[in-house]
């Protein structure tokens, strides 16, 4: 199975293969829209250790009583710590976005989902950037709520959160 790079070197050689039929202004043309289309695709998949550190760094760890082990398994259950992962949810016709997969029902504006809230006051696009800062205020609003870290579906990883981060050091 060919993954998005693979995908990417695909088609990179078929348009360099007719870039060479085109004339010179058209070939810069097609060179910059395969750059830009090639930036937008890629995500940003944080390893474990480093997102845990970025969120040390956000003031994540014991924000409200939450541990950085359950921010940890929250993101590598929600998203696989994948920054452009979304999910759409047909009951509500909404959409999970970021690396916390925070639904366009209540906490973002899509644009799209009906009767949505927008409680974190920003568009979804943002929970989808390599920078997470947006991300993380985001789910510090969202715990904000009585639900606290219930907003999200923890059922599955609930009291299993010592694996999350033991692993890494201080220093790594």
């Amino acid at each position: 199975m060919m993954g998005v790079k693979g995908c990417l070197n695909t088609v990179a050689r078929l348009l360099w293969t007719a870039a060479e039929l085109i004339p010179g202004n058209m070939k810069a043309l097609l060179t910059l829209g395969f750059l830009l289309l090639s930036v937008t695709v890629q995500a940003k998949v944080y390893d474990r250790c480093e997102f845990a550190r970025t969120l040390k760094s956000h003031g994540m760890d014991g924000f409200l009583g939450i541990s950085l082990a359950n921010w940890v398994c929250l993101a590598q259950h929600e998203s696989s710590f994948n920054t452009k992962a979304t999910n759409y949810n047909p009951g509500s016709r909404s959409t999970d976005y970021g690396i916390f997969q925070i639904n366009s029902k209540y906490w973002c504006n899509d644009g799209k989902t009906p009767g949505a809230v927008n409680a974190c006051g920003i568009s979804c696009s943002v929970l989808l950037q390599d920078d997470i800062t947006q991300a993380i205020k985001c789910a510090k609003r969202v715990v904000r709520d009585p639900q606290g870290i219930r907003a999200w579906y923890v059922g599955t990883w609930e009291g299993e959160t010592v694996g999350c981060v033991d692993m890494c050091s201080e220093s790594s």
